[in-house]
């Protein structure tokens, strides 16, 4: 009686065993579909406010620039990705001038030439549908304004930027898509030349992208 007791539990043990092994099974191969790893491309437009303070206006110019980044999705609220941007980033600074004759008041106004760069860090949210992934994230980076074309009377700008956006991967083939997305930046405006007094204020730079990714 006891043997027969004894091999129906080491038949219920070898079904569970099985059952346990099947479940994992699945269970990895659903977190290896949500998992993945790629590299994208692409291209947008900066587009900026201007800014007053401090007597100063600053007013940057619409410009085209380029993005890399590297994403890692773990599942559906675990993501994260690296990223390096570049865009042409003109600024040009104007301030009244005080003049108690005739034909006040007077504008002196300066233009600088400059390039951005930017590098982030950012968490990512991403979920998929078929083949289409629909993605938000958040995180914050430094980005660094340099005068150029020799200019005099400018210095360069290192500020924080703290990062949003959101965006939509569509799938065309299993390795190869397309990344469609927003993302904006929020920092102190770059005070690029020494002959204005900074406005010290916030600026906000929006970033409406088109490139595409490939799925290591």
């Amino acid at each position: 009686m006891h043997m027969k007791y004894l091999k129906a539990a080491f038949l219920l043990a070898g079904v569970a065993a099985l059952g346990s092994t099947a479940v994992c099974a699945q269970v990895g191969a659903a977190v290896e579909g949500i998992s993945r790893t790629d590299v994208a491309v692409s291209l947008y437009g900066a587009f900026s406010g201007t800014t007053n303070g401090n007597g100063t206006t600053q007013s940057p110019a619409n410009a085209a620039g380029g993005l890399i980044e590297v994403r890692h999705i773990v599942n559906p609220i675990i993501g994260y990705e690296g990223t390096y941007s570049f865009n042409r980033a003109n600024q040009t600074y104007s301030a009244l001038l005080d003049c108690p004759g005739i034909g006040c008041p007077l504008t002196e106004t300066q233009s600088v030439s400059a390039n951005a760069h930017e590098i982030s860090g950012d968490w990512v949210a991403s979920l998929k549908v078929a083949n289409i992934r629909p993605f938000a994230l958040a995180g914050v980076g430094v980005l660094f304004n340099e005068p150029s074309g020799g200019q005099t009377n400018t210095n360069s700008a290192m500020k924080p930027a703290y990062i949003y956006g959101a965006g939509v991967d569509w799938g065309l083939v299993p390795h190869l898509g397309l990344r469609l997305q927003y993302r904006g930046n929020l920092y102190k405006a770059p005070d690029l030349t020494t002959l204005f007094t900074s406005t010290g204020a916030f600026t906000h730079t929006a970033e409406p992208m088109i490139g595409v990714y490939f799925r290591l």
